[in-house]
């Protein structure tokens, strides 16, 4: 059979389509047109080019194809352009899934956000927790909760979707790279500054890779699944940093509503003088970190048997990717060791599970 990967240059995407391909997978990859397909240079996969809003574009890369798995999202924590954001994410999932149905594919298994989960400061969110759309909530959130939407109009009209939500992802084959993976390769050498407290779950991307392949086999049409390795506060993402790199971690913890002011200030400055420059601390990244959500992977791990492994291995698979691809060199790779106190080691265990 052919499987269809959407988002295949991206993170998810990269891990999931080599483990197709090691598996004996036949792979066709959809591609944005003008994007890097660095993540599949040297692989034995189909590129097909095509936009998620090109409906004949996707009638070009769904024939023949028994299964897919929809990975493919715009991902922003700026405020501002809803109207990409809802023809990207929304629109283009709806077109997507329009065009399998056409073409008699037997199940898409579509990459929901954990952002776009209820959050509940009391406790884990669950997969039937409402998201808040009228919470203060980033266009990106509201997106991904309309792709939801679009999944579930599909499988009422006896379509067989399934949703496998992920966290943050932590791992190798990170070739844009990513948020995450760019703060690590910062933090290697040096030029992250300071940080701030807060948490958020984390899911490893062999986790992520792992979980889309159950809910493809074990999941139940409509359902979705949240998928994390674990919750990692920032002090503990600090520590694993720390012991992966070799260096110490920034010296500045600035207060969280200090860094929410200053991003607040220099969103606006970026944006509005400097809109082609990164922003990395978004006053939206703050307030996800701020609330330190935490989620309840019971669903998964009980109906498709999802096994999460260590956010440590996942750091150093990280680091060692971008070591590989000289993105982290020089000094910054000669993996410095740095003392860790004895109030560092229950930290240890706790997060390296």
């Amino acid at each position: 059979m052919k499987w269809l990967v959407t988002g295949a240059s991206g993170h998810l995407g990269a891990n999931l389509v080599r483990q197709l391909v090691a598996d004996g997978r036949e792979v066709r990859c959809l591609v944005m047109p003008g994007e890097t397909t660095a993540a599949l240079d040297g692989l034995e996969v189909e590129t097909v080019v095509g936009d998620l809003r090109d409906r004949d574009a996707l009638a070009r890369a769904v024939a023949g194809v028994e299964r897919i798995f929809h990975c493919a999202a715009r991902i922003s924590t700026l405020k501002g352009g809803e109207e990409e954001l809802f023809a990207c994410n929304v629109l283009g999932t709806r077109n997507l899934l329009s065009a399998a149905r056409e073409a008699g594919v037997k199940r898409v298994v579509v990459t929901g956000s954990f952002s776009a989960v209820g959050h509940f400061p009391d406790r884990p969110s669950t997969e039937r927790d409402p998201f808040n759309m009228f919470d203060n909530v980033m266009p990106y959130e509201r997106s991904k909760a309309g792709v939801e939407h679009e999944c579930l109009k599909a499988v009422a009209e006896g379509q067989d979707v399934v949703i496998a939500t992920s966290c943050a992802i932590l791992g190798p084959n990170d070739f844009v790279p990513s948020r995450m993976g760019r703060t690590l390769i910062d933090f290697a050498h040096g030029k992250l500054r300071a940080y701030i407290p807060g948490g958020f779950e984390f899911v490893a991307a062999r986790d992520i890779v792992s979980g889309h392949l159950l809910a493809m086999d074990k999941g139940r049409a409509g359902q979705k699944y949240i998928l994390s390795s674990g919750f990692v506060s920032v002090d503990e993402l600090m520590a694993i940093f720390e012991r992966v790199t070799g260096r110490a971690r920034p010296r500045l913890k600035l207060p969280a509503p200090m860094m929410a002011a200053v991003a607040e200030v220099t969103h606006f400055v970026f944006t509005h003088f400097f809109p082609k420059v990164p922003q990395r601390l978004t006053p939206g990244a703050v307030r996800i970190l701020r609330q330190n959500r935490k989620a309840d992977i019971s669903k998964a791990r009980q109906e498709l048997g999802f096994q999460p492994t260590s956010i440590e291995a996942a750091v150093q698979a990280a680091y060692d990717h971008f070591v590989e691809r000289g993105l982290i060199s020089g000094h910054a790779a000669s993996k410095r060791r740095v003392r860790s106190s004895a109030s560092d080691q229950p930290r240890r265990e706790r997060v390296a599970r």
